[in-house]
């Protein structure tokens, strides 16, 4: 079948490695996907874990992008409530300034954090608070559906019309200005319902965070059901994401997937986080029998195995969703003495679906 493969990265940090050596292994591996033809690469936005280096998705890409000719360059995603739609639009429109037509501003309502950082990202540590003309206090969660409605109009020709007193306006648009058809292509993401009602009401192309959600078939379906054709498109345009590890062997494929395994698994049981392990004797020695049982569940949405059996998987899963292109986060672990600044794994994940799919 004719498949479109793109590529998730949260810029994984393992132990023994800095930011910096995160980051020009993060940028081998988008050059690389460049090359084999995949569709779109996409950054994530977390905050305050020590195993992932992406933070600032629009910051990141102007690193992250260079060198790069074709494949789209986008967010997955920025947190909305996080920021000012003024600052998202105007990033995401320096960004389209440098790079064309290629950019994707994926949002999202989540925090990306913990609710202490959470609370800090918007500006409440201590007794600092957000609040409105009256003093009542802004929940930016709240204001997400105007917020995305925001970000969007000020990245058009006719920005945002601001009312003054007397009856007078203020057109507020992000600047740099795009030029024409080079603006930023929007997607809202979601794991629930929620943001799949919002993204058919607005039109917009749509994405479910199924690689680390379940329940992608009920939102597609009232994503679908409820599209209302716009300034996006006449038709529903979406696909969905899973983490994915692809080796020679299924051997080999298991062996590095528990690194990420026991990272998803500590994230749901609260265990105590840091860099990702190393596959082997490194994360096996330390994982608990709990750890495992409750990451083998997780990871049972997952592709798993070698070149044959993760192709099967992948065709598998475009068809459950009825989509024609999936968004792979590549989750394979490093093993002892692999180099800093290099995924070895990570690359070989998409090397050998680039040869099922895409050449």
């Amino acid at each position: 079948m004719s498949m479109e493969l793109s590529l998730l990265d949260l810029v994984p940090v393992r132990v023994g490695q800095t930011t910096s050596d995160a980051f020009a292994a993060s940028h081998e591996l988008v050059r690389r996907a460049d090359e084999l033809g995949y569709t779109r690469y996409w950054v994530a936005e977390h905050h305050n874990m020590p195993s992932i280096a992406s933070t600032m998705p629009g910051a990141e890409l102007m690193y992250l992008g260079q060198g790069t000719e074709n494949i789209r360059l986008g967010s997955g995603g920025v947190m909305l409530p996080n920021h000012a739609p003024l600052a998202v639009a105007e990033l995401f429109a320096l960004l389209s300034a440098i790079y064309g037509d290629r950019i994707d501003l994926g949002i999202g309502r989540a925090p990306g954090t913990d609710p202490i950082t959470s609370a800090a990202m918007r500006g409440h540590l201590g007794e600092g608070r957000m609040v409105d003309r009256q003093g009542q206090t802004i929940d930016p969660v709240e204001q997400f559906p105007q917020h995305v409605i925001d970000t969007l109009s000020l990245m058009t020709p006719e920005g945002v019309r601001i009312p003054l007193q007397g009856g007078r306006e203020h057109t507020l648009r992000a600047t740099p200005a795009p030029t024409e058809g080079t603006q930023p292509l929007p997607w809202l993401l979601g794991s629930s319902g929620y943001s799949a009602r919002l993204a058919a009401e607005l039109g917009m192309p749509y994405v479910f965070a199924n690689h680390f959600a379940a329940g992608a078939t009920t939102g597609m379906k009232i994503y679908r059901d409820n599209f209302t054709p716009g300034a996006y498109g006449d038709e529903p345009r979406t696909f969905v994401t899973v983490n994915a590890v692809v080796s020679p062997t299924e051997d080999e494929a298991r062996l590095r997937s528990e690194p990420f395994m026991l990272q998803m698994a500590r994230l749901r049981t609260g265990g105590q986080m840091g860099p990702l392990r190393l596959a082997g004797d490194d994360v096996r020695s330390i994982m608990t029998d709990q750890e495992r049982m409750v990451a083998e569940e997780l990871s049972k949405n997952w592709i798993i195995g070698d070149p044959q059996q993760a192709k099967g998987q992948l065709e598998e899963l475009a068809d459950r969703f009825g989509v024609d292109e999936v968004m792979i986060q590549p989750v394979a672990g490093a093993m002892e003495g692999e180099e800093l600044r290099h995924d070895a794994a990570r690359i070989q994940t998409i090397d050998l679906l680039a040869e099922e799919f895409l050449r």
